[in-house]
C-alpha cells in the first residue's frame, strides 16, 4: 500500500504522526508524569506572573481610552444586584424627585411623590442585600481577558480585540485540550487503579498504595486545572481524631484540599460517571456515601461520622458546613450538625484569585459540564488554603 501513497499523503502522515508524537510527550513529559511523582517545574507561577503583566497593560489601556473620550472607566456603585444612583442626602433626592422649585423652602411638607422614593429605597435594600451578593459572581477590578469581565470595562481599542482574539485561540485550541487530555487520563488511573487496590487484604500496604492513588488522582485533576495552589500554617493540617471544616464555592474544594493530603469524603451516592467513581474511592479508601434516604437520617448520619472519627486509622472527614457554594467574598453560617460528633475541628479557608478565572458555581444558572467547561478553558485556578488552629467544642 506504500507504493501507491503519494508524496503529499506521505509527507501529511508523517506530519501527524510527529504532531501526535510531540503532543503525547508534552502531556506525559510534563503533566502527567510530574502529577503522578508529585513533581512540580514551577512553570505554572511564571505563566500566571506573566499573566497579570498582561491583565494590568489590558487595564491600563482601557483606562487611557476611557480618558481620551472623557469618559469615566470605574463606577463602583454598579457593582451590587440593583443600579444605585450615588450616594446624596435625603433632602436632596427628594427634592429631586418633586422637582419644584417652592421644594427648596425649609418649611415641613409633606408631597404623594415621596411615598415612591421611599418604596424605592426599600426594594433596592431588600434585593440587594449582602446576602444575596454572596450567590453571584463577584466583580473584577481589572479586565482578564475573559468573557466574564467586569461591566464597566467597555473601552476596547484594536490592539486589546487582537489581545483577547489571541487569548481566545490559546485557551480553546491549546489549553483546553491538554487539560481534557489530563482529566481523562487521571480519572481512568484512578478507577483502574483504586479497584485494583481494593482487592488487597487490609493491610497497612494497602492503605500506603489507597493514599498514593487517592493522590496522584487529586492532583492530576488539579493539573488538569492549570491550579496554582498554596498551603499556609501546615502545622495545623488535620489529623486522623477529628472532621476538617471548609467554605465552600465550588465543587472542586475537595480536591483543592485533598491534593495536600487523604481525607474521607461524606455526600450522597450519584450515578452515571460520578457513581462510578465513588465506589471506585470506597473500595479502597473509607468514604462515606449515603442513600437518598439515609441522608435525611440525622441520627444515622452522626452515628456513621462518629464511628468514623473513632477509628485513628481513618482519614479525617472533610465536611462543607455552609451546604450550598457561595462566592468567596463571604462565608454564610455554618449548619451546626456537623459539629454535633464532639470530636475536634480542624478548620480551613480557601480564598481563591478570580483574576485567572472565576471558581463560582451558580448551580441555576449552569450545569456541571458547562461548569467544568468554563473552568478548563479559563486561564487557570489560582488560590490560597489557610490551616487554622484545630478547636474542641467548650
Amino acid at each position: 500500500m506504500d507504493c501507491f501513497m503519494s508524496p503529499a499523503d506521505e509527507l501529511l502522515s508523517q506530519y501527524l504522526g510527529l504532531s501526535i508524537n510531540v503532543w503525547l510527550t508534552l502531556v506525559f513529559g510534563f503533566l502527567i508524569v510530574p502529577a503522578v511523582l508529585g513533581v512540580s517545574f514551577g512553570i505554572h507561577k511564571y505563566y500566571t506572573r506573566t499573566l497579570l503583566c498582561i491583565f494590568e497593560w489590558a487595564t491600563l489601556q482601557m483606562e487611557l481610552n476611557a480618558q481620551e473620550k472623557n469618559h469615566q472607566l470605574y463606577r463602583h456603585y454598579t457593582n451590587g444586584i440593583v443600579s444605585k444612583m450615588p450616594d446624596s442626602t435625603l433632602r436632596q433626592e427628594i427634592q429631586d424627585l418633586r422637582r419644584t422649585a417652592d421644594c427648596l423652602s425649609l418649611e415641613p411638607r409633606f408631597d404623594l411623590a415621596d411615598v415612591f422614593f421611599f418604596c424605592r429605597k426599600g426594594l433596592e435594600s431588600i434585593l440587594d442585600d449582602d446576602v444575596t451578593k454572596c450567590f453571584s459572581a463577584q466583580e473584577l477590578e481589572s479586565w482578564n481577558l475573559l468573557t466574564r469581565s467586569n461591566l464597566n470595562f467597555r473601552y476596547i481599542s484594536l490592539k486589546l480585540l487582537a489581545l483577547w482574539v489571541l487569548g481566545v485561540v490559546i485557551r480553546y485550541c491549546v489549553l483546553l485540550p491538554f487539560r481534557v487530555t489530563v482529566a481523562v487520563t487521571g480519572i481512568f488511573l484512578f478507577i483502574v487503579l483504586s479497584t485494583v487496590v481494593g482487592f488487597l487484604p487490609s493491610t497497612k500496604l494497602r492503605r500506603y498504595l489507597s493514599d498514593t492513588v487517592h493522590l496522584m488522582g487529586y492532583r492530576l485533576c488539579v493539573r488538569s486545572l492549570s491550579g496554582v495552589i498554596t498551603y499556609h500554617n501546615r502545622e495545623n493540617k488535620p489529623k486522623n481524631d477529628g472532621i476538617c471544616v471548609a467554605n465552600h464555592t465550588t465543587p472542586i474544594d475537595g480536591i483543592i484540599l485533598a491534593n495536600d493530603r487523604c481525607y474521607s469524603l461524606v455526600g450522597q451516592l450519584h450515578g452515571g460517571l460520578l457513581g462510578m467513581i465513588q465506589r471506585a474511592m470506597a473500595k479502597s479508601s473509607p468514604h462515606i456515601w449515603f442513600e437518598r434516604a439515609e441522608v435525611k437520617d440525622r441520627h444515622l448520619v452522626a452515628k456513621r461520622l462518629r464511628d468514623h472519627v473513632a477509628d485513628e486509622n481513618k482519614h479525617p472527614v472533610l465536611i462543607f458546613p455552609e451546604g450550598t457554594c457561595v462566592n468567596n467574598t463571604s462565608v454564610m453560617m455554618f449548619k451546626k450538625g456537623s459539629f454535633e460528633i464532639g470530636c475536634t475541628v480542624y478548620p480551613a479557608a480557601i480564598k481563591y484569585d478570580s483574576r485567572f478565572g472565576d471558581a463560582f458555581w451558580n448551580s441555576s444558572q449552569s450545569g456541571l459540564v458547562g461548569y467544568l467547561l468554563r473552568l478548563m478553558s479559563s486561564w487557570a485556578i489560582v488560590c490560597s488554603v489557610w490551616y487554622l488552629p484545630p478547636m474542641n467544642r467548650k
